[in-house]
């Protein structure tokens, strides 16, 4: 059994910053690629970052240059630097783990850019 736990959620003006991370735990071997997904209200889920088991790493057009997906593979968590955060980009925010070729998905965790 293979949990997420996300956190670093909350309120933020827009143009600040947050960082979201999320810790995989549980009896895993392999951690291949870790991601973040976000679904704002009347919206469907959507990638926002991905990052390889090699690092490679891609991005929803919306969010280049201001969000940045990093991992540590050591602590099995990844990371989602939020920098120049707009009304836009409120939403609940789900981590994606692809542990021993399952995917796994966080509860999510609730970002609101407002004034």
């Amino acid at each position: 059994q293979v949990q997420l736990v996300e956190s670093g959620g909350g309120l933020v003006q827009p143009g600040g910053s947050l960082r979201l991370s999320c810790a995989a735990s549980g009896s895993i071997l392999s951690i291949n690629a870790m991601g973040w997904y976000r679904q704002a209200p009347g919206k469907q889920r959507e990638l926002v970052a991905h990052i390889t088991s090699g690092g490679t790493t891609n991005y929803a057009d919306s969010v280049k240059g201001r969000f940045t997906i990093s991992r540590d593979n050591a602590k099995r968590t990844v990371y989602l630097q939020m920098n120049s955060l707009k009304p836009e980009d409120t939403a609940v925010y789900y981590c994606s783990v692809v542990a021993d070729l399952t995917n796994y998905w966080g509860k999510g965790t609730l970002v609101t850019v407002s004034s």
